[in-house]
């Protein structure tokens, strides 16, 4: 750690007033401590006891959490140890097998004992299962009283560790603390001082992590809140019951929502398999040479002719175009909602803190558990496909177009508003081309995600690619499943350049 230059002393104010101000006690030696560092270009050693003390405590009082925590977390592991070594069971493992062992032998005795007595043929057999079984107690105990033997060595260890630990908690306590106060005087915001309130949660943070550490580890079934959460199952069942309802009401109340919605992706949906599937192969393969010529160059347009060929001359046309027919539905319905969403927040900061949530949410969620109330509103089928795939995919057009229209330099707009431009203008001649790289890469990567989701989307009915490959996870059929996966990538290899390739 290589301490920074002596932070600069606002005028009119004295240097022992500012670090009794920012250490609220022990002004004295603090100061000393940074004027000693400040005035060394490498790392100047210095030692704080009570930091090394109290350790993450001391930590916590200053508001430096991101050195306490880690402290924390070697301090505990080093007392549990220190414990477990003095005071714990280490061979308690071992002894619940000997007990386990003990019980299966007792039981072979007494079949022993009967065999004996009814003159069996399995007597050997038993007799050879108990001195098995004696002399796997004999090793397990062997290796009992080792583990317990070994309790010095792990206390050694933890000790060693706690002394080593109290060290670099002393030894970097000042130069933190200096930086911290560089910091404060450039920015009074900064934590500083030794609040009471902060003093009394570090300590009962602390306390609370260490008893709960050994306890749980040490001294097991002690405290059996510390083992599992205390809940009850019908706080569950509960909930269950509850989120039944709100779809059973959801579902008979808005049916006509969601009807209307079905229409409208059934509508656009119908169009696009028009135009894809029904379209003789020679004109749509045309196309899309023509188009990825026209956006990436021969290069990229010959690549996308030998993909085209291989889904061709291997039977995935028809698959791939509706494939392409579903996730352009999806894709056209997230692009014409998401970019005007994303052009209003842009400059709606309040907005946008509100949907950001929403599409973090959207985002995080696993796809099988949006699906579940997307069937019960939609049922199963193509339109369920494409709405779980707008949900799935829909939110890098809007968080892009957001980043990409507050990234405009503000000068540009400034000028651009001081010539007399309009809103309107202002929008379509500025903010937009300079924020198109950004919007496209959300298309771009929207599109990416809606592909992304072909496969699951199989599971409610979506034809296409995806359905091969759910046969072939389904059969193990593992040549279908990589011939299909290759015909996923290559339409989303032909999709890129398309779309991206002007703007690279």
């Amino acid at each position: 750690m290589n301490a920074s230059s002596p932070a600069p002393i606002p005028e009119g104010e004295n240097r022992s007033e500012l670090v009794a101000a920012f250490v609220g006690a022990g002004a004295r030696y603090y100061e000393r401590q940074f004027t000693r560092i400040g005035g060394k270009s490498g790392f100047a050693w210095t030692f704080n006891g009570v930091a090394a003390l109290l350790g993450p405590i001391w930590y916590g009082m200053r508001g430096l959490w991101h050195w306490g925590l880690p402290l924390t977390i070697l301090e505990v592991f080093a007392i549990v140890q220190v414990a477990r070594g003095l005071w714990g069971n280490l061979a308690a493992d071992l002894h619940e097998r000997i007990a386990q062992i003990e019980a299966t032998l007792k039981l072979r005795r007494e079949q022993l004992e009967a065999a004996i007595a009814n003159q069996a043929d399995n007597v050997d057999v038993f007799k050879r299962t108990i001195a098995s079984l004696e002399a796997g107690i004999t090793e397990i105990y062997q290796d009992a009283q080792q583990v317990e033997a070994s309790g010095i060595w792990v206390a050694g260890f933890g000790l060693g560790l706690l002394v080593l630990v109290k060290l670099a908690a002393g030894g970097i306590a000042n130069p933190v603390l200096e930086r911290r106060y560089s910091e404060w005087l450039s920015d009074r915001t900064v934590v500083s001082g030794l609040h009471p309130a902060r003093t009394l949660v570090s300590a009962a943070f602390v306390l609370l992590v260490y008893v709960a550490s050994v306890l749980h580890y040490c001294f097991p079934g002690t405290l059996n809140v510390l083992a599992e959460f205390p809940t009850d199952a019908a706080y569950r069942l509960t909930a269950i019951d509850w989120i039944k309802r709100f779809f059973s009401f959801a579902t008979l109340n808005g049916e006509w929502f969601f009807d209307l919605i079905t229409l409208g992706i059934r509508a656009i949906l119908d169009g696009l398999e028009l135009l894809f599937v029904q379209t003789p192969w020679m004109v749509m393969a045309s196309f899309i040479l023509l188009l990825t010529y026209l956006s990436a160059g021969a290069r990229a347009a010959i690549y996308a002719g030998a993909f085209l060929a291989y889904m061709g001359l291997l039977g995935f046309w028809v698959k791939a175009m509706t494939t392409l027919a579903l996730l352009g539905t999806a894709a056209c319905i997230s692009i014409v909602i998401g970019l005007p969403l994303g052009m209003f927040c842009a400059r709606r900061p309040r907005l946008y803190a509100l949907i950001r949530p929403i599409m973090d949410f959207m985002q995080t969620m696993p796809a099988f558990v949006f699906m579940i109330p997307v069937i019960a509103f939609f049922g199963t089928g193509k339109p369920a496909a494409i709405v779980t795939t707008m949900i799935f995919g829909g939110t890098p057009v809007v968080r892009l177009t957001v980043l990409g229209l507050q990234g405009v330099p503000a000068h540009i707009r400034e000028a651009a508003i001081a010539y007399g431009a309009s809103r309107w203008y202002l929008l379509t001649k500025v903010d937009l081309p300079l924020a198109a790289p950004s919007i496209l890469a959300g298309i771009n990567q929207t599109i990416m995600l809606s592909l992304a989701m072909v496969v699951v989307a199989s599971l409610i009915g979506a034809k296409g690619l995806g359905e091969d490959v759910l046969e072939a996870l389904q059969y193990a059929s593992v040549g279908q499943g990589i011939l299909a996966g290759f015909a996923i990538l290559f339409c989303a290899m032909i999709l890129d350049r398309a779309i991206q390739g002007g703007n690279r």
